[in-house]
């Protein structure tokens, strides 16, 4: 590898901890936005929860892809020499 290569990847590195950090930053912003959003006559219980509908949105966001990603590799993915048989 060459010092270019090595350079380009420590700038990638520090682009992509920089848009990690952005990331964590507005999704910081929208549990405090959503705390703190008025609550008009609440339906159910959880409509009462501060920051439960961001929690809520975040961990279903995260199951539906990782049960995407197993699905993916349990039944769409083929072997590695699949070509060569």
């Amino acid at each position: 590898m060459s010092t270019e290569e090595k350079t380009e990847s420590k700038e990638g590195q520090a682009k992509k901890l920089q848009r990690m950090k952005i990331l964590y930053a507005v999704i910081g912003l929208m549990v405090v936005l959503d705390i703190f959003a008025p609550r008009h006559h609440p339906y159910f219980f959880w409509d009462k929860i501060p920051g439960f509908s961001s929690l809520f949105g975040f961990i279903s966001c995260l199951i539906l892809i990782f049960f995407s990603k197993g699905i993916g590799h349990a039944f769409l993915m083929k072997r590695k020499d699949y070509y060569n048989d």
